[in-house]
């Protein structure tokens, strides 16, 4: 694999997730790692016609989890080059689809694309924990979940008053959860009784709306290779549960 870290970034976590990556996956596409200085935008991967190129935080680039977080994104670059349908399905079609004549707050928009984007993740990490142990991804998941529900929204403690902090959105998070379990249970990372379900059912519980166990079942039981018609109808489906009627599954 033709890889090249861009940005003054320490270059070992990179290399090694590319030897890593190279036991089982090949990429045809050179990949261009650019070092970036927002911290609020961890990874991302861009897909052009001729290289790749894997976007990074500066902060993330020096963590613990920088070898972690490079496999994911050379995954999803993996699945682009294939031809997967996760990745070249419009998530803005879909989205459309889903709530053509609704009207929808902001939040809740940017939401469904978040649900979408976690199921590109599932099939990119699909192909990372063939490669990779489980333990640190594990342990990042459930540090993410721990530090949502611990930056839930407070009540102003004033009579009669509307919860006014800004925090992590219960709902989202609640979705977040479920697509953390179905991550474990899709490869049998965790016995039943690990913390993360724990971290799991208290967001289920901060947001009533949401049924944790239908967003759960919808992320892992994703079909690995489904025709582009199916995996649209997946998206336009899942959209519609959390936006139309979140828990419509589970009652």
């Amino acid at each position: 694999m033709d890889l090249r870290v861009v940005g003054g970034a320490p270059a070992d976590p990179f290399l090694s997730a590319a030897d890593l990556f190279e036991t089982e996956f090949e990429l045809s596409y050179p990949v261009f790692v650019r070092v970036r200085d927002d911290p609020d935008s961890r990874t991302w991967a861009g897909h052009y016609q001729d290289h790749h190129v894997l976007n990074i935080s500066r902060q993330a680039a020096t963590s613990a989890m920088a070898r972690e977080l490079a496999l994911h994104e050379l995954s999803h670059m993996a699945r682009n080059e294939e031809g997967h349908v996760s990745h070249y399905q419009s998530t803005r079609e879909a989205v459309f689809l889903a709530l053509a004549g609704r009207t929808v707050e902001r939040r809740k928009l940017a939401h469904c694309y978040q649900i979408a984007n976690h199921c590109k993740d599932i099939y990119a990490d699909d192909l990372t924990l063939s490669v990779a142990p489980a333990d640190k991804l594990v342990q990042f998941l459930e540090s993410q979940l721990a530090a949502a529900l611990a930056d839930r929204p407070q009540a102003s403690g004033r009579p009669g008053s509307r919860l006014v902090t800004a925090g992590s959105d219960p709902e989202i998070t609640a979705v977040n959860a479920g697509f953390a379990l179905a991550l474990v249970e899709r490869h049998d990372l965790v016995e039943s009784d690990h913390r993360l379900y724990d971290l799991a059912h208290a967001a289920g519980d901060d947001a009533p709306s949401v049924s944790l166990e239908t967003f759960k079942e919808h992320f892992r039981t994703l079909a690995d290779d489904p025709s582009k018609s199916e995996y649209r109808r997946t998206l336009v489906d899942v959209v519609k549960r959390y936006v139309v009627n979140p828990r419509m599954a589970a009652d």
